[in-house]
């Protein structure tokens, strides 16, 4: 998607006078006949000013239209873009002429058009590929979004679209530089990440029009990110440029059937003749742009969305444009142009034997004007987001159990890459591209519970003739809907841990009726309860029908890398299962909920939280909670000041929000339930908000369910609802929000770490995406506050002491920036979308609180699956059929290592079916010094960890495209401030075939291709 950018750090880059550089090899185009990377890259020239022309196409994985619409060129009537016609195009042009270049990007499109190719065609690509004159950039399955994505997801695209081009073009098909110039801000994150995948370079696109004049004025357009600073140190530094023309070329200079730009007609008999005027015009664009880079080259990205349908009226006037401005030369220009690639350009920098600026913060937010803030679109789409999430968790369960049998779980790993793209969980596409979106989703899923079904049914089948029932999957659990335990009175949990260690979970499963005993393996009894459904929950469209009306809650350890069933018995006759009957709370009377962590005060007069009390230490804060809701701003985009509010764009109208306490209807009703498992107050805030506030017996969270819509828009107002905690912890301006899941990163309101930030927007203007936590500290009192999410939102701290989450959005306005449609979700009926969610608070000592928020955001982000199966002639039929438990662990891995990956893997060279290859990654989730203990280095033993025995193939790259021993990332010389001196930096170069021990320090990520030996 390209839009008009607006023209970001230190001061100047500084020569060094001596500092060894490796040499590239270059070569002119007769000579790079059989070479790709860096050594095919064109001769520049020392005494020229060099421009290296990059003939590129920008494609969205789905946005205005649907993937496929994109990729066949449908519904042109939305958009003119038909990306096979680019690549049909694009092949022949090259073919012709050995000078030309061509970068691509978006494998999803690629492997799409490949499949197609007859052997002759798939042969000439290949060669253009090892000639390094079509290079692959970027090369994951997608171009992600940065704010809304999870670190597992974006290695796992990258991963995906690695594979296919490893498979198909060899080493020539690796990528060496990242491409993220769309992406609505950056992450420090996914520098990181890229650094970690052998990336020598990055190009973005889009930062905010402050940081961009100012780097424009200080000669500061490229830099070294530090991706980790505090953790991975030098190993995860990035060579980072800011595209000059966002990444459309020089005004004038657009010959895209799409644009309107003259053609060079150089005809001397023409009257019309514009090859001077069209020169000079070049000329002075050259000059212009390099007015802001260092040294004598600069890079033109000549190409923008879905452009060269017909690549040749690109490159012919191209091939005049590259002709008429060299003949210049001989009149005393100083401009040479040539055909180029990124990665040439990158590899020239490299040479420069410069010291570069450093930046070791993130580009969030982003504006593009003063009142245009991009930070909507961190909560936009809340179901798709939330969507997202829960699948993906799915996935992981699937690559796993698929990897001990040798399945492939394709359809949904590309569905899944497919929807990190920068359009899609982002929630910045059109309703139905995003319908479409989740369409993909369901048929993966789909495709996996047939895969679990079968993989599951072996499992459980030892020894017998018959197998167990069929698997049942209940994917509305949230909303108390499932068939199978709505119909049936007997039936039986299975329940699937894809962690590396046991976890204690608390299951809710929706049932009829309120007579039920659950047991385990060995008949005992296991404490359970029954919660009444809220009204809240039977009023949600989707459970039309469904007559479930308690949720059985119990509780249940669950073995690492494995599955543990569970019993479930509707009984005629009373069982010690306790119904707790709902009760109106006295008038004025104070509610107590407490557990053995956490006592929660709730004020009788107003219904509201006003106390949290954390037990162990003896922490008590004063606090509030509110739903709250802004206005959207409704102009008319004429100018910046009438900005609207949309997918994109956070803009209030005004910087108070609306209160529902103040303007509810209806009286608030307030219920508890309980003394056993689970305690619960029930809160109506409005018609349309209500919430459920829940304390489990062993957990140290206090979990916040709301329900929230349809919101009304009968006013003729947009609304944006807010989840506020207020607090009396004085945080002073500062807070802390996660990146990507990952590292933490501290937040100033008001604040921008590489300018002095003229603030016009004080509420949009200090939200920041939310993956999974936002903490605040009182470091006087040693307290923090923690909120934990479900999926992926916008967040802030307004004034000292307060946090809060945006969890909903609709808009009647579009806000201008492509997208053509307000962000109006209608919903299953058609009244408004209602979302459901949960946000988890913790109350700690600050040294204690990095304990709880990793641990629980590993297990949220990788819950148990849940399958149900008919309990066919009660639990002893059953356990003289099927097994009751199985897992692939022979020692559990300790606190601080996570199982990042486990997946089916080929061996070059072995028959698929014999293949038993894995890819395995291994990930310390603390950083240095979160925790005292847990932030130390970790030494594990791989053939300890299994149940079967490893062979150790190779330890290679985060994107499993390299052996690790074989990765030389270019160097550079940085001003740093500081960082730590790591001990990550150096290969481990003991690690053999025979030697499966090895060492994970904090926040690193290791990955192996293994073979599985037995078992």
């Amino acid at each position: 998607m390209l839009l008009p950018l607006l023209p970001v750090f230190l001061g100047a880059v500084l020569p060094l006078r001596s500092e060894a550089r490796p040499e590239f090899t270059w070569r002119s185009e007769q000579e790079h006949a059989a070479t790709c990377g860096y050594n095919s890259c064109p001769q520049t020239r020392d005494d020229m000013m060099n421009v290296h022309l990059i003939p590129h196409t920008h494609d969205d994985v789905g946005w205005l239209k649907t993937v496929d619409q994109y990729y066949y060129g449908d519904q042109n009537s939305i958009q003119t873009a038909g990306v096979q016609y680019i690549l049909d195009s694009v092949i022949p042009e090259l073919l012709r002429d050995p000078s030309k270049r061509f970068i691509y990007v978006e494998v999803a499109f690629f492997a799409k058009w490949w499949r197609e190719q007859d052997n002759a065609t798939r042969e000439s690509v290949q060669n253009l590929v090892n000639q390094g004159r079509l290079e692959f950039i970027l090369g994951g399955w997608c171009m992600n979004d940065e704010a809304s994505t999870h670190y597992n997801a974006i290695i796992d695209q990258h991963t995906l679209g690695f594979e296919f081009l490893r498979q198909n073009f060899g080493d020539c098909g690796r990528p060496r530089v990242a491409w993220q110039i769309d992406p609505f801000g950056h992450s420090r994150e996914q520098a990181s990440l890229f650094a970690q995948m052998g990336y020598d370079g990055l190009f973005i696109g889009r930062l905010d029009h402050a940081d961009k004049d100012l780097r424009l004025n200080q000669t500061n357009m490229e830099f070294v990110w530090r991706g980790s600073p505090n953790n991975l140190g030098k190993t995860a530094r990035l060579f980072t440029g800011v595209l000059y023309n966002g990444y459309g070329p020089p005004s004038g200079f657009c010959w895209d059937i799409s644009c309107k730009d003259d053609p060079i007609m150089d005809d001397d008999r023409l009257n019309d003749n514009n090859v001077n005027k069209k020169v000079a015009d070049f000329i002075k664009a050259a000059h212009d742009q390099m007015k802001h880079y260092h040294t004598n080259s600069i890079m033109m990205t000549m190409g923008s969305d879905f452009q060269y349908q017909n690549a040749h009226t690109w490159f012919k006037n191209m091939d005049k444009l590259i002709k008429y401005v060299n003949a210049q030369q001989s009149n005393g220009s100083d401009v040479n142009v040539f055909y180029s690639t990124p990665s040439c350009y990158l590899a020239e920098r490299n040479q420069l034997n410069q010291l570069w600026n450093s930046k070791a913060d993130d580009f969030f937010p982003y504006s593009d004007h003063a009142h245009s803030y991009w930070t909507g679109y961190f909560s936009s789409r809340p179901a798709l987001k939330e969507n997202v999430r829960r699948t993906n968790n799915f996935l992981q369960v699937c690559k796993q159990v698929a990897a001990f049998n040798g399945q492939e779980v394709n359809k949904l790993k590309e569905a899944m890459a497919v929807v990190q793209h920068h359009d899609a969980i982002s929630g910045t596409e059109k309703q139905h591209v995003a319908d479409d979106y989740a369409q993909r989703l369901a048929v993966g899923v789909k495709d996996c519970q047939m895969m679990l079904n079968a993989e599951f049914s072996d499992m459980l089948t030892v020894g017998s003739s018959i197998g167990p029932p069929e698997q049942n999957f209940c994917p509305l659990l949230n909303i108390s809907k499932c068939s199978l335990t709505e119909n049936y009175n007997s039936f039986v949990v299975l329940a699937y841990n894809p962690l590396g260690r046991e976890v204690l979970n608390y299951f809710r499963i929706p049932v009829l009726g309120t007579n039920y005993q659950v047991t385990d393996k060995d008949g005992t009894r296991i404490p359970a309860q029954l919660i009444p459904v809220s009204n809240a929950t039977r009023d949600i469209p989707e459970r039309k029908g469904t007559r479930t009306d308690h949720d059985l809650v119990f509780r249940g350890t669950l073995p690492a890398l494995g599955f543990y069933l569970f019993f479930v018995q509707y009984k005629e006759e009373n069982v010690p299962v306790k119904e707790n009957v709902p009760h109106e709370v006295e008038p004025k009377a104070d509610i107590i909920l407490k557990n053995k962590h956490l006592s929660l005060t709730f004020d009788g007069t107003t219904g509201k939280i006003r106390q949290m009390q954390q037990l162990e230490d003896s922490i008590s804060i004063g606090i509030s909670q509110d739903y709250m809701y802004y206005l959207g701003y409704h102009g008319n985009n004429s100018k910046d000041d009438y900005q609207n509010s949309g997918a994109y764009i956070f803009r209030p109208n005004g910087s108070l929000a609306t209160n529902f306490s103040q303007t509810s209807l209806k009286t608030k009703e307030y219920i508890t339930f309980g003394d056993a498992l689970v305690r619960e107050v029930h809160q109506q805030f409005s018609p349309w908000v209500s919430q459920v506030v829940r304390l489990y017996e062993e957990e140290k969270y206090a979990e916040f369910e709301w329900t929230i819509g349809p919101i009304p828009i009968e006013d003729g107002y947009g609304k944006e609802v807010i989840s506020r905690f207020s607090t009396n912890l004085n945080s002073f301006d500062t807070f802390y929000t996660d990146a990507n899941g990952r590292e933490i990163l501290q937040r100033r309101y008001n604040h921008r770490d590489t300018w002095v930030l003229n603030q016009t927007e004080d509420v949009a203007g200090n939200y920041y995406p939310v993956n999974s936590r936002i903490f605040i500290r009182d470091e006087a009192k040693n307290v923090q506050f923690t909120v934990l999410t479900d999926r992926s939102q916008g967040g802030a701290s307004l004034r000292a002491g307060s946090l809060e989450l945006m969890v909903h959005r609709r808009l009647l306005a579009d806000d201008h920036r492509g997208v053509g449609e307000p962000l109006n979700e209608t919903g299953s009926d058609g009244r408004g979308l209602i979302i459901r969610g949960k946000h988890y608070v913790f109350l700690e000592t600050i040294a204690k609180s990095a304990r709880c928020h990793r641990d629980l955001a590993l297990k949220l982000y990788m819950a148990p699956s849940l399958s149900f199966m008919i309990g066919q002639g009660g639990q002893q039929v059953w356990i003289q059929n099927w097994g009751v438990h199985w897992t692939a662990m022979k020692t559990p891995l300790p606190a601080n290592v996570h199982l990042l990956t486990l997946e089916k893997w080929p061996t070059p060279g072995v028959d698929p079916l014999d293949d038993r290859g894995y890819l395995l990654r291994l990930e310390h989730i603390y950083e240095v010094d979160e925790d005292p203990a847990l932030s130390q280095p970790v030494t594990l033993d791989l053939n300890q960890i299994f149940k079967f025995g490893l062979q150790i193939v190779n330890e290679v790259t985060l994107g499993a495209n390299m052996p690790l021993s074989q990765l030389r990332r270019m160097e550079w010389t940085v001003i740093v401030d500081k960082e730590v001196s790591n001990t990550v930096e150096s290969v481990d170069t003991t690690l053999r075939v025979d030697n499966t021990t090895i060492t994970l320090n904090p926040m690193q990520i290791r990955t192996f291709i293994v073979n599985r030996l037995e078992g």
